[in-house]
């Protein structure tokens, strides 16, 4: 995982519709740039769905969120389409962000070890430096755990 005051590496992903989408693209205002494991999932679905329903705030607070998977593009659309998801969805097949923010790690699940994304969450700020880093982030609090940051609270 990277560092608060380390640099954001910036990336060049495609969204849901194919379009390229980089990090670069939003120097001026902050970004929460979410990793999780895989669309339609439980956690990863309500997490999604969390943001969803805060999107109005961060987009009040001028933050932009970015949700990146390894899942494919067409995987993003239809999950975006299926839960009216408002935000920003990359796709990582090449893992080229997820390696580069720290987030590919091994991952035990019962007994099994393989290596997969670790759900993660970075607070970009204005100037692409990380701001706050948030390890293994728990799918329905994450959204509210940053708009309390946000807040100073």
């Amino acid at each position: 995982m990277l560092e608060v005051g380390t640099k954001a590496p910036d990336f060049a992903l495609s969204d849901k519709n194919g379009n390229t989408v980089r990090l670069s693209d939003f120097l001026g205002k902050k970004v929460v740039l979410y990793f999780y494991p895989k669309d339609n999932t439980p956690g990863c679905t309500r997490q999604a769905c969390a943001f969803a329903q805060s999107y109005g705030e961060f987009q009040n607070r001028n933050v932009a969120v970015i949700g990146i998977s390894k899942d494919s593009v067409a995987s993003h659309l239809k999950f975006a389409q299926k839960y009216e998801l408002p935000f920003v969805l990359l796709s990582d097949p090449e893992l080229q962000a997820i390696q580069a923010y720290g987030v590919w790690q091994e991952k035990k699940l019962y007994g099994k070890v393989s290596m997969g994304v670790v759900r993660s969450t970075y607070l970009i700020n204005e100037e692409a430096v990380i701001e706050k880093v948030m390890p293994k982030v728990k799918p329905d609090t994450n959204a509210g755990e940053i708009l309390a940051y946000l807040a100073g609270e």
